[in-house]
């Protein structure tokens, strides 16, 4: 079951690393994907950086290949378990949600939280966004 979405329990639970299982209104996609918190101040930051992870990894590779190799970092469900599929994060691209917008999913049914993404994952993510030359300094210094 569960748990009865409140700020605080958000606040409480919420930190760099936590993964939600939501969609996005900026994916094309109409289905929903992992998303990785970057911050390190999640609970005191305006609003939340989010990565996200796909199956596609050609076609990520594809896509990215023009950027710094560190950009794309890929896992194994050996690595992280909640993933069922060989999935790739592509740095270069992030999104973002407010506190209140991400509490909304929740409480709605339309996002659930995933056990936190394993913190050597995470600080290959955080390094990812800070080489990509396509995310702006702002988001980048949210995850500093």
């Amino acid at each position: 079951m569960s748990p009865q979405w409140t700020p605080s329990l958000l606040n409480l639970t919420l930190r760099g690393g936590s993964v939600y299982y939501l969609q996005h209104r900026d994916l094309s996609s109409g289905e929903s994907h992992y998303f990785v918190v970057l911050n390190r101040d999640a609970t005191g930051d305006d609003f939340l950086v989010l990565a996200v992870s796909s199956s596609n990894i050609t076609g990520t590779k594809q896509r990215s290949q023009i950027f710094p190799s560190q950009t794309l970092v890929e896992i194994t469900p050996a690595e992280y378990p909640d993933f069922t599929r060989d999935s790739i994060i592509d740095c270069n691209y992030s999104f973002q949600v407010t506190k209140l917008e991400l509490l909304q999913k929740l409480q709605a049914g339309l996002a659930r939280e995933q056990s936190p993404m394993p913190e050597h994952i995470l600080a290959k993510l955080r390094v990812g966004v800070l080489s990509s030359p396509l995310i702006e300094n702002t988001i980048k210094n949210l995850l500093c």
